[in-house]
């Protein structure tokens, strides 16, 4: 906005200059010419007196020598009654011309080299008619021309100057506030929810700033009976946790036992750091800094350990491929703990009993693929599934595991795609990205790792088919 009012400023204040500045350098051009001839024409009328009544050549040139310089006048008298002709002074018009003006018995000019003459007829007490030729040299006729350009011109800079200053200025007073509104608006999307706009500048700006501080004001409103809702809702979960505590205690030893207490010492933390994280006022927006993260493949092995115990009980095959050898990724371990729990939740929820299994772990130069593949029945609608809050329409589904799983991966720059697994069911993909830029979309293939192959080649250690362990 403001190089526009600058570049109208300019391109209007121009146009006037040249409409007013060109017309007026001309009309001074020609009002310098009309001084020049005026001068040459009282010049010849100051001899004119003499020549009507005398013709001796020297008293004319006593005349011509007090009317100017002789160098720039001269009198031309035609022959009479056995008088000879006189001419004084220097002759620059052609003869023809001289003998036009005195037969035409009016002034005229004509051009010279160096400048112009006039020649101005007189009449002589014999009836002659003698000419005075008064040289305009071109410097005369164009004397004080160019200074009046420069001045037109220096007038005409300064008034652009002037203009584009004050549209600046102008432009500036209209653009700061749409600046302040804009980064406002920027820490208000990085988590600073303190930002807000000074209510200043054009009425449109104000009202928008106003509006956009209305609407910072509620967001903060909002956030803080979520995090009150949800420490709330936390809360009523210590209750049934300190029950199932209790109960756990009691099942004796063994590894069920053991894996029960585990998992339900393990809801308590969850639910603790819930609470915590839901009464802290200030939003956890900053990215992970340099050396933060954890394996996936201690992860993986980790996660695959406590699930083993459950798919053992019902029967299931299962394996693991590719978490022999440490894969460091930018995410954090309790990030991954959960989007793996989703997926291995969601295998044991909506799949039959004795369905196998599989979790892969694929580690590449820029990212780490984590392919999660099971043997049921599949997912129809793979669209709707990833939609938030959607789920599957049974019991217990609420449609937010796959929506944790994709946050994880985007916050990497990475995706998730689901698709079917070479066991014949379901295949979700994790794309992790290691150097955070954004990765351009895969082409859709079945699994997707066929596209994967063809647009990273040589990049992944090897595909899921030949890196995986026959079920157990």
């Amino acid at each position: 906005m403001r190089w526009a009012l600058v570049k109208v400023s300019l391109a209007v204040t121009t146009m006037v200059v040249v409409a007013f500045a060109i017309p007026l350098g001309l009309v001074i051009k020609e009002m310098a010419r009309d001084r020049a001839f005026s001068n040459a024409e009282r010049q010849a009328a100051a001899v004119a007196p003499a020549l009507s009544i005398t013709t001796d050549r020297d008293q004319l040139e006593r005349v011509v020598a007090s009317a100017g310089s002789d160098a720039g006048l001269a009198v031309h008298i035609p022959a009479s009654d056995g008088a000879a002709a006189v001419d004084l002074g220097r002759q620059r018009a052609a003869d023809g011309d001289i003998a036009t003006v005195r037969k035409l018995g009016r002034a005229s000019t004509s051009e010279v080299p160096g400048g112009s003459t006039l020649l101005q007829p007189v009449a002589l007490s014999s009836g002659e008619i003698a000419v005075v030729e008064v040289y305009v040299p071109e410097s005369e006729v164009s004397n004080g021309v160019a200074t009046a350009w420069a001045v037109l011109a220096g007038v005409g800079a300064a008034l652009v100057v002037g203009s584009v200053a004050v549209a600046d200025r102008l432009g500036v007073r209209m653009v700061r506030p749409a600046q302040r509104l804009v980064e406002g608006a920027h820490e208000l999307g990085e988590g600073k929810l303190g930002a807000r706009v000074p209510e200043e500048g054009p009425t449109e700006l104000r009202l928008a700033a106003v509006a956009f501080n209305s609407m910072a004001d509620q967001v903060v409103q909002l956030l803080a009976n979520e995090r009150e809702l949800a420490a709330d809702l936390s809360h009523r979960l210590r209750t049934p946790l300190t029950v199932l505590r209790l109960n756990a205690a009691s099942l004796g030893d063994g590894p069920a036992a053991e894996q029960t207490r585990a998992a339900v010492a393990q809801l308590e933390r969850e639910v603790d750091t819930i609470i915590r994280t839901a009464r802290d006022a200030k939003p956890q927006t900053a990215a992970a800094g340099p050396g933060a993260g954890c394996d996936a493949a201690e992860v993986v092995r980790e996660r695959m350990a406590f699930w083993s115990a459950l798919a053992e009980d019902e029967g299931r095959k299962w394996r693991v491929a590719g978490a022999d050898r440490p894969v460091r990724i930018p995410v954090a371990r309790a990030d991954l703990v959960a989007a793996l729990d989703a997926l291995l939740g969601n295998v044991f929820r909506h799949t039959p009993v004795g369905t196998a299994f599989a979790v892969d772990l694929h580690n590449g130069e820029d990212a780490v693929i984590v392919l999660v593949s099971d043997a049921g029945p599949g997912i129809p609608d793979p669209a709707a599934a990833m939609a938030r809050g959607r789920g599957s329409g049974s019991a217990g589904s609420t449609g937010l595991g796959l929506d944790i799983v994709r946050r994880l991966a985007e916050e990497t720059g990475g995706d998730v795609r689901l698709g079917a697994s070479v066991l014949g069911g379901t295949e979700v993909r994790i794309w992790i990205q290691l150097d955070g830029r954004e990765r351009a979309p895969l082409r859709r293939g079945r699994g997707h790792r066929g596209s994967v192959r063809r647009r990273r080649p040589g990049r992944l250690v090897s595909t899921f088919s030949n890196r995986s362990r026959p079920l157990p």
